[in-house]
């Protein structure tokens, strides 16, 4: 039986466009900045969950930086899932490693790379999405936040259902490509392709920082893969 020749990335792209997938998220005038997971129990090779991410890190902590200097609000969130939740959990049971991420462990802890200030909130999460049972939505809402930016850890993983449930929320929605990462280049180039088609728009961390400046920046470009 013969196997079919993988579609070419120019005829992937061109095959979305023609189903209509060519609209642009808007630049509101309240930015957040969004960073998912990037707590030790993901940052760290020495977690099962673990992956060495440091270019990813450094360049998320400048663009906190950043942030603050132009008062745009960063929440962070980890995962630290409760012992009754780690005894009922279906997605404990399809992920059992991530019983290391239980409430309390030093896993759950941010990198400490990324600089967080004892002011800037951190929102513990059960499930994927930074939305799913967290208080995000208000805080957001509290701070009339109208466009979301999501960085972090993992692409294909908590990074992709935090943006599918930003723009599901309303908030027009972009995806710092250069600060988020996976644990394997395949599924972080096709969630980066299935993201930025479909739900958010693709910005870099010096756009996004030239954004929260108020400074000029080009309009996104849908990534080649």
């Amino acid at each position: 039986m013969s196997r079919t020749s993988p579609e070419s990335t120019e005829a992937t792209a061109a095959r979305y466009a023609a189903a209509g997938f060519t609209g642009r998220a808007r630049l509101g005038q309240v930015p957040a900045l969004v960073v998912v997971d990037l707590c030790r129990g993901f940052t760290d090779p020495g977690s099962p969950l673990g992956t060495a991410m440091p270019d990813v890190v450094r360049r998320t902590a400048e663009l906190v930086r950043k942030a603050r200097r132009s008062q745009v609000l960063v929440v962070y969130t980890t995962i630290a899932i409760s012992q009754v939740a780690l005894a009922t959990s279906a997605w404990v049971r399809k992920v059992p490693s991530l019983r290391v991420l239980s409430e309390g462990s030093p896993w759950t802890e941010l990198d400490p790379d990324l600089g967080r200030l004892d002011s800037e909130p951190v929102i513990a999460k059960v499930g994927a999405s930074a939305f799913f049972g967290t208080s995000l939505r208000s805080l957001l809402a509290a701070h009339h936040v109208d466009t979301v930016l999501v960085a972090g850890a993992t692409t294909s993983g908590c990074v992709r259902a935090t943006v599918v449930d930003a723009v599901q929320e309303g908030y027009d929605t972009f995806v710092l490509v250069d600060c988020v990462a996976d644990r394997a280049q395949s599924p972080h180039e096709s969630s980066l392709f299935d993201m930025t088609s479909k739900y958010a728009d693709p910005f870099t961390g010096e756009e996004a920082a030239g954004y929260f400046s108020r400074n000029e920046v080009p309009p996104p470009v849908l990534p080649a893969g």
